[in-house]
């Protein structure tokens, strides 16, 4: 019987016991092949994570078209410039594009937008700005598929462009040179959920065979080795939060494997430094919660140059001075992001009075770039998608929403301008996040429509709050060992970290800098003392817990003791 805790029920997550007793006939423990069968992992063959296990390019919609078309400019020693978006996926999709063209020897040039100067995409002002720079060929990363006027006005200016791309795309595409999107339609890829850094990879792999083919490496004596670019493709790939399905895992896995043998980026080595994490140990959740931030405050806060500076340094000093300057920003974000949320938090009861499902929230007084993690935290707190808005330089309102599983919130902004076209001024996202403009004017429409449009979607679909954990351990389980076996699998989006559920007997706590309660548990009324810790919570605690927890080891001592991440009881 499922178990119901804080309105939310919690689920064993079934794990057919076929995959099971393969899983551990590979070698696999008891609990590893349990949690992996639970994830619908059948084969240990599954988990092989080789390169030549990923799709190949030939199956992503002119892949071959764009080498072509990029080979050609090589060739005709064109310009080329690189417009990214300002977040760690189009920082990420930059450099990989930079590195292997500077590698190469392909003299190559970037643009990233302010997002409070330029807005998202390119836009015919950005075309006109790179315009400037003599370019022949802009290559778009991570952005483009919305970008109907820029591409116009660079056909205007005779500028080719190629775009690439993983964002839904509207009703109109742009009329490029070519794209790369394996969203878009006639697109038979397998991985729709390819990060923008992960189709800029693919572009550089037929790159590479198309330029063997015409000897081009022959001439120039050297061939970039794209897998040194892994680690970014990695990074990028678990910062833009996109579902790890087997061909996002392949990447991720490929990418951790090199950075833990020593063979790692010097911007990623930096940052990692600065987080105070040990590449030799790195995990998934690293770049999740560790480098994606201080590499996207940059973006938020200033300037993404900053970051992708940061990645393209061939030099460990500049790459630390670059590295701790995003640790800077990065504090400054949470200081902003933290002033936010306490704002949001007083009109949220007022909120949940009111409406039924769509949040929104607006403030003139908040920084624009920090209103999508602002939208995260109330959307974790209420379950409901939410858009905070911030008020623009030109008067505008700039938002940035995020959803839940079973509303897709780019759909849900489709359809709120089919009921009135006038609300939005553009829009663009996936499922999980979005963004949009809006003039002041039209705030309180777009809340009434938005509201609506959500709550039909929840009358439409069974919204799935539920907490699913792994079945309990036992005390024996809770070893240095497993914690390590399940630190070196790649988790994310899609594809969870384990979480297993135990009644615990707390035998100490203490509050740690008034904000978390560290704790020593036992399985049982006597038995051995085990550290947890639970964040951001400190209220009383009951003398035996029925909880919810992750087993990890705590880095912060020399012998890694074990513990257990406490997320809720």
């Amino acid at each position: 019987m499922p178990v119901v805790d804080d309105k939310r029920t919690i689920y064993v997550r079934k794990a057919p016991d076929l995959a099971q007793e393969k899983l551990r006939e590979k070698g696999l423990s008891p609990v590893l092949a349990r949690v992996l069968a639970a994830r619908g992992i059948k084969e240990a063959d599954e988990l092989d994570d080789t390169l030549s296990n990923l799709i190949p390019y030939d199956n992503l919609k002119n892949c071959r078209k764009a080498a072509q078309l990029l080979a050609d400019a090589i060739d005709n020693q064109e310009k080329i410039l690189i417009v990214a978006d300002y977040d760690a996926d189009g920082a990420t999709a930059a450099a990989i594009a930079i590195l292997f063209l500077r590698d190469a020897g392909v003299t190559v040039d970037y643009f990233v937008p302010n997002r409070f100067e330029h807005g998202y995409g390119l836009t015919p002002e950005i075309v006109d700005i790179v315009a400037t720079k003599n370019t022949d060929l802009i290559i778009t990363v991570d952005n483009g598929i919305a970008s109907i006027s820029g591409v116009a006005r660079a056909h205007e200016l005779g500028i080719k462009v190629l775009i690439t791309d993983h964002h839904l795309p509207g009703s109109e595409l742009p009329q490029a040179a070519c794209i790369v999107n394996p969203n878009q339609p006639g697109d038979n890829f397998k991985s729709k959920s390819i990060a923008g850094v992960g189709v800029m990879f693919y572009v550089l792999i037929a790159l590479r065979s198309e330029l063997r083919d015409r000897g081009y490496f022959e001439k120039t004596g050297s061939e970039p080795n794209l897998a040194d670019l892994l680690d970014l493709v990695a990074l990028g790939t678990v910062a833009d939060v996109v579902p790890l399905d087997r061909n996002n895992r392949i990447l991720v896995d490929q990418g951790l494997r090199r950075i833990r043998s020593g063979k790692i980026n010097p911007g990623i080595k930096a940052l990692l430094r600065v987080a105070k994490k040990n590449s030799s140990f790195v995990r998934s959740a690293d770049f999740g919660f560790a480098v994606g931030p201080r590499l996207n405050a940059a973006g938020r806060l200033t300037d993404m140059k900053l970051g992708i500076e940061c990645l393209i340094s061939s030099h460990s000093q500049i790459a630390m001075k670059l590295a701790e300057e995003l640790d800077q920003l990065n504090v400054e974000r949470r200081h902003i992001e933290g002033k936010m949320k306490d704002q949001a938090l007083k009109i949220l009861d007022d909120i949940e009075t009111k409406v039924d499902a769509g949040v929104t929230l607006f403030d003139p007084q908040w920084h624009s770039g920090v209103v999508g993690i602002l939208a995260s935290r109330v959307k974790e707190k209420l379950n409901r998608p939410v858009i905070a808005f911030a008020l623009e330089k030109n008067g505008a309102l700039k938002g940035s929403g995020r959803s839940i599983q079973g509303i897709h919130l780019r759909d849900v902004l489709d359809t709120l301008t089919k009921i009135d076209p006038n609300v939005i001024d553009k829009f663009g996202g996936h499922a999980m996040a979005a963004g949009l403009t809006i003039q002041s004017d039209q705030l309180e429409r777009f809340s009434e429509l938005f509201n609506d449009v959500v709550t039909g979607e929840f009358k439409k679909n069974v919204i799935d709050n539920s907490i699913y954990v792994d079945g309990p351990l036992e005390e024996e389980d809770t070893t240095s060992g497993l914690a390590q076996e399940i630190r070196m699998q790649v988790w994310g989006q899609a594809f969870p970290e384990p979480s297993f559920r135990n009644e615990l007997y707390v035998r100490t706590h203490r509050l740690l800098n008034e904000t978390h309660t560290k704790l020593q548990i036992s399985f049982s009324p006597n038995g051995a003392l085990i550290d947890a810790i639970r964040f951001n919570f400190n209220d009383a605690v009951p003398d035996v817990i029925n909880c919810v927890y992750r087993l990890d080891i705590n880095d912060f001592f020399d012998h890694k003791p074990v513990q257990l991440i406490i997320e809720t009881w």
